[in-house]
């Protein structure tokens, strides 16, 4: 679940104020009566998760004690997950969840918080949740139990109502000498500045007015590493990042743009750093591809499935290739999670948290990123333009051909976008027009790898004639999609190719 909470800073004479105007009509404020909490915190020694704004706490008196919290990227919204278990032994799922945090490093009680919590609940007039105030005394206790510390904060968290609720109880709060909080967890607070010192993974910053080669192809590694381990405990989970999107997908991105990148920008990284980490990602990239392709195929299948109202298939020899499709997609998904406890992922990661600290650059990196970056552009847009690619391309090659084409366009549209940051508009128009051509390329190989898929899945039971009559009208479905992206194309890639949008690229 995803928590979203505000916070405000009181002193030992606040009283909290009467919040009776702040439910909506026919709503009411409920006390209820205090409790004191005891959650004890574990963490790394240097306190890696609590540096990078994620927890792994015990509470006693919780339903479910054990909890883990992780950033978002929002102050103040955090996905939170709780699991049930003694309060000595962490459930091992909760420590996979912060595996791209904790690094495999042990993890041990770091702070003790006991907190006498008394909380009020906004409800609406049916008596649903909609926000719990709390007002909290929090004292911190050593390893002995005495107590080295104590503090005392309100906070908001909202339930079932929304913003506009937030925003009114937090009016009422200042109205009455609360102060608005910088989002600092208890635990970070209770830990001192070494639990508030920078994470060690470094986030991307921007880049200074007149930046190196360098400077850009950090700030490349960054956004995808980041992009890579955020998306981790949300594989794990099972997370949906988007109504059509997924943590899967996501992540595989992230690791193909990180070697699409280190590819293009290879002569400014030292080759006996660069190699190693690309040859990483790619089994990464190929364990996370088995089940994103597994997605695709069950999304595209009931959607083919519908297209023509009019000609109806057995909804039954659909749901059987449905079922294939699952059984493939439990498949990859059980390689994935055995792929990411492995000791090899975990060596990865530390590779390339490793690698937005301190990339390893040959001279050339230090050339100013006005002069240096378009010639290494320039590369992999001449094999997208070349007689192996577009210009070579047959309205009638092979759908490898034209997979072919679509990879090598990937790899020029992640050239573009890096450097983009850089050089300005140009090559923010130009990654615009290919995200073009890269839609009309993705669908052409989707519908390809679809058409084999629902024959070879027919080919698999011969004697299931329906499912056979089924396969073969959804594969010539997908093989028109195939024809209408071939049409399309010339279109989006002229204007891809409009000189205002290359001139820039030697």
């Amino acid at each position: 679940m995803v928590e979203e909470e505000q916070k405000y800073e009181v002193d030992e004479a606040f009283v909290l104020p009467d919040l009776g105007a702040t439910p909506p009509a026919g709503g009411r404020v409920r006390a209820l009566p205090p409790v004191t909490l005891v959650a004890r915190y574990l963490d790394t020694v240097d306190l890696r998760l609590a540096r990078a704004g994620a927890s792994l706490r015990h509470r006693k008196g919780d339903e479910l004690p054990w909890t883990v919290k992780l950033p978002t990227g929002t102050p103040g919204v955090r996905h939170e997950i709780s699991r049930p278990g003694p309060v000595g032994q962490p459930p091992p799922e909760l420590v996979e969840l912060v595996t791209a945090l904790h690094r495999g490093a042990p993890l041990a009680p770091v702070t003790v918080l006991r907190t006498v919590r008394r909380a009020h609940e906004v409800c609406d007039k049916a008596g649903a949740v909609l926000a719990e105030v709390v007002d909290d005394q929090v004292t911190v206790l050593d390893g002995s139990g005495a107590t080295t510390g104590a503090f005392r904060e309100v906070e908001v968290e909202l339930k079932a109502g929304n913003r506009k609720l937030l925003d009114r109880v937090g009016a009422v709060l200042r109205d009455a000498g609360a102060r608005s909080g910088s989002f600092t967890p208890k635990h970070v607070r209770a830990l001192g500045t070494a639990a508030q010192a920078d994470p060690d993974l470094v986030a991307p910053a921007g880049l200074p007015a007149d930046p190196t080669a360098g400077d850009v192809v950090t700030e490349a590694i960054r956004k995808g590493v980041r992009r890579l381990l955020t998306h981790d405990p949300l594989v794990r989970l099972r997370v949906p990042v988007g109504d059509d999107d997924t943590a899967v997908h996501q992540m595989r991105v992230a690791c193909r743009r990180l070697r699409s990148d280190m590819r293009t920008f290879g002569p400014l990284l030292r080759k006996t750093w660069a190699r190693p980490l690309r040859a990483e990602l790619r089994w990464l990239a190929d364990v996370l591809g088995a089940a994103r392709d597994a997605e695709v195929l069950r999304e595209r299948l009931r959607r083919t499935a519908s297209t023509d109202p009019l000609s109806s298939l057995d909804p039954a020899a659909v749901d059987r290739l449905d079922e294939a499709l699952a059984d493939r997609q439990r498949r990859a998904l059980a390689a994935v999670d055995e792929a990411l406890r492995s000791t090899r992922y975990l060596a990865l990661v530390d590779a390339v948290v490793l690698a937005t600290r301190a990339p390893r650059f040959t001279r050339r990196a230090t050339a100013p990123a006005a002069r240096a970056l378009p010639k290494l552009v320039s590369r992999p847009w001449r094999r997208l333009t070349g007689p192996d690619g577009v210009d070579g391309l047959d309205p009638l090659a092979p759908d490898t051909r034209w997979h072919a084409v679509r990879k090598a366009g990937k790899q020029a549209r992640y050239a573009v976008n890096a450097v983009a940051p850089a050089l300005g508009k140009a090559p923010r128009r130009l990654s615009g027009a290919l995200a073009g051509v890269q839609d009309v390329l993705g669908e052409h190989q989707d519908a390809a790898v679809a058409a084999e898929t629902w024959l070879e899945i027919a080919a698999e039971r011969p004697d299931d004639h329906e499912l056979a009559v089924t396969a073969g009208r959804l594969a010539e479905r997908e093989r028109e999609t195939v024809r209408g992206m071939r049409s399309r194309f010339p279109a989006a890639w002229h204007r891809a190719t409009r000189r205002r949008r290359t001139q820039w690229l030697p």
